[in-house]
C-alpha cells in the first residue's frame, strides 16, 4: 500500500494538465485532479476555442459582400451579439462535457475546487480544507491576462475573459496591445461591426515575428478600417457620465470607446499557489523554473503549460503533460522539442508560420535566399476586395535547408500546420522544387518560386 493518497495529483484542469491526469492513469497511477474554473483551462473556455468561433463570426460581413462579384445577391442582413454568444456558451459546455467524461473514463479523480500546495507532496483543497498527500505534484494552472494596476482608470477596462461575455456588442471599441490576443480581437470587433482602434506601444505589431508578416497584417487591418496607433501607451482612463470611456495617452490623444480592452500580455498563475512554501523557484515575473523534463527544482513537483513561460500555446502544454506522463509513469522517456513549432494568428487576414524569422536566421547563418512572392488570391479577382497575400521562405544558401515558411492570407493556419512536418523532417528547397503543384491553389507558391527575391551573404 503506499504512503500516499495518490500516485499525481495535478493542479489546473486546462488541456497540458487534463493529458497528463489521463496518460498517467492509463499508466496504471492514481491519479487526482482540481479546477477552480471550469475543465479545459484558458483553450477551451475562454481563449482560443470561443476566439475562433467569434472569428468565423466576424468573417461573414465580407462573406456577404464578396458573394456579390460571383452573381449572388444577397438580401437584408442582421447580427445579434446574444445569438453568437448563446451559441459559442452551449459548444464550451459541450466541449467542457467531453473533458471530465474523459477523466471519469480513466478513473482520474476530479475535484471542483481551488488546490494549493502545502508541501512538497501535500495539497490542500480551499473549498472543503481537505489535505491530499501525493507522491508527484503537477502544476498546469495556465496563466491569466496582465493588466497595469498602476495605471488610473484600469478597473474600467476589461480583458480577454470579459470579451466572451459582455452583454452587449459595443459600438466602439480600443484594443490595447500588439500580441496575437489583440490583434485577432481587433478583427473580430470590426469584423462584426464596432469602430475599431488598436494601440500598441511598439514600432510595429506582432513582436517576434517575421518582420515582412507584421508589416502586411497591419497593413491588411488598416485597409479593413481598423485604426493602428503605433509607438503610444495609455495614462489614464476616465469613465464618462454616459458610462463611456476616454483614454488618454502618452502622445496626447484622447481616445473615446464604449468598451476598452487591454491584451498586453498574460502572467503565469501562480500568486498565492503556495510554490514558495514548498521552496519552488520561481523567475522574476512568476513563472515555474524547471528542467527539459519539466521537472522544478523539487524532485516531486513537476510543471506544464504557459505557467512555465516556455512555448505558451494549448498543443505545446499537452505534449508536455503527455511527455510527463510517458516519463514519470509510463518507463517512457522523452521530452518536448521547442525549437520547431508550428503556429497561426488567427488575425484578418490569417497568418501561419514555422520555423525561424528572417531576423533569426541571420543571427545563425550569414548566408541566406529569401523567396517572397505577394498576389492576390484567386478569389478576390471576382469579389474585387483589395487584399493580398504573401509567401515567404528563408533558405539557408549553403546547404538549401528551409529554415522558415511564412505564410499571410486565407487558410494560412491551415497550411502551418503541413509545413511543419515538412521542416520537421529537414526539407531542402530542392524537396520543394520537386513537388509538383496543386492548381488552382495558392499553395502551388511554395512550390514555383525558383529565384530568390533577396540574396544575403557573409
Amino acid at each position: 500500500m503506499s504512503d500516499y493518497d495518490y500516485d499525481l495529483f495535478v493542479i489546473g484542469g486546462g488541456s497540458g494538465g487534463v493529458r497528463a491526469a489521463r496518460i498517467a492513469a492509463t499508466h496504471g497511477a492514481r491519479v487526482g485532479i482540481a479546477e477552480e474554473y471550469r475543465y479545459g483551462g484558458t483553450c477551451v473556455i475562454r481563449g482560443c476555442v470561443p476566439k475562433k468561433l467569434f472569428v468565423y463570426a466576424s468573417k461573414f460581413s465580407e462573406e456577404f459582400e464578396d458573394a456579390q462579384g460571383f452573381g449572388w445577391t444577397v438580401g437584408e442582413r442582421g447580427f445579434s451579439w446574444q445569438k453568437l454568444i448563446a451559441a459559442k456558451d452551449k459548444e464550451i459546455t459541450r466541449l467542457e462535457g467531453l473533458y471530465r467524461k474523459n477523466l471519469e473514463r480513466t478513473s482520474v479523480e476530479a475535484f471542483d475546487s481551488r488546490a494549493v500546495i502545502e508541501d512538497a507532496h501535500t495539497v490542500r483543497l480551499l473549498s472543503t480544507g481537505q489535505t491530499i498527500s501525493a507522491k508527484y505534484i503537477l502544476v498546469a494552472v495556465g496563466a491569466s491576462p496582465n493588466l497595469d494596476n498602476t495605471l488610473p482608470g484600469i478597473e474600467h477596462v476589461i480583458t480577454s475573459n470579459e470579451a466572451f461575455h459582455l452583454d452587449e456588442l459595443p459600438g466602439k471599441v480600443i484594443v490595447a496591445g500588439g500580441g496575437y490576443i489583440a490583434v485577432e480581437f481587433a478583427g473580430i470587433f470590426n469584423g462584426l461591426g464596432v469602430d475599431t482602434t488598436l494601440i500598441y506601444r511598439g514600432e510595429e505589431i506582432l513582436r517576434g515575428f517575421d518582420m515582412d508578416l507584421r508589416t502586411t497584417v497591419r497593413q491588411e487591418m488598416e485597409k479593413k478600417g481598423i485604426k493602428v496607433v503605433l509607438q503610444d501607451t495609455f495614462t489614464g482612463i476616465e469613465k464618462q457620465s454616459d458610462g463611456s470611456l476616454v483614454g488618454k495617452t502618452k502622445g496626447g490623444k484622447s481616445l473615446a470607446a464604449d468598451q476598452i480592452m487591454f491584451a498586453i500580455g498574460r502572467n503565469p498563475h501562480t500568486k498565492d499557489l503556495g510554490l514558495e512554501k514548498a521552496g519552488v523557484e520561481m523567475d522574476a515575473g512568476g513563472a515555474i523554473k524547471v528542467s527539459e523534463d519539466s521537472r522544478t527544482n523539487v524532485p516531486s513537483i513537476y510543471a506544464v503549460g504557459d505557467v512555465t513561460n516556455r512555448a505558451n500555446l494549448t498543443p505545446v502544454a499537452i505534449r508536455e503533460g503527455h511527455a510527463f506522463a510517458d516519463t514519470v509513469f509510463g518507463d517512457k522517456s522523452w521530452t518536448v522539442d521547442h525549437s520547431l513549432i508550428a503556429t497561426a494568428v488567427f488575425s484578418q487576414p490569417e497568418m501561419g508560420t514555422v520555423g525561424l524569422t528572417q531576423e533569426q536566421a541571420l543571427e545563425r547563418t550569414s548566408n541566406l535566399d529569401i523567396y517572397k512572392s505577394s498576389f492576390r488570391p484567386m478569389k478576390h479577382t471576382l469579389s474585387g476586395r483589395d487584399e493580398k497575400m504573401l509567401m515567404k521562405m528563408i533558405v539557408d544558401a549553403d546547404t538549401q535547408k528551409v529554415l522558415g515558411v511564412h505564410v499571410v492570407g486565407p487558410d494560412a493556419g491551415e497550411l502551418a500546420q503541413i509545413l511543419g512536418v515538412t521542416l520537421q523532417m529537414g526539407a531542402t528547397k530542392d524537396d520543394y522544387d520537386r513537388t509538383i503543384a496543386v492548381h488552382p491553389t495558392a499553395a502551388e507558391e511554395l512550390v514555383t518560386m525558383r529565384e530568390p527575391t533577396e540574396r544575403l551573404r557573409g
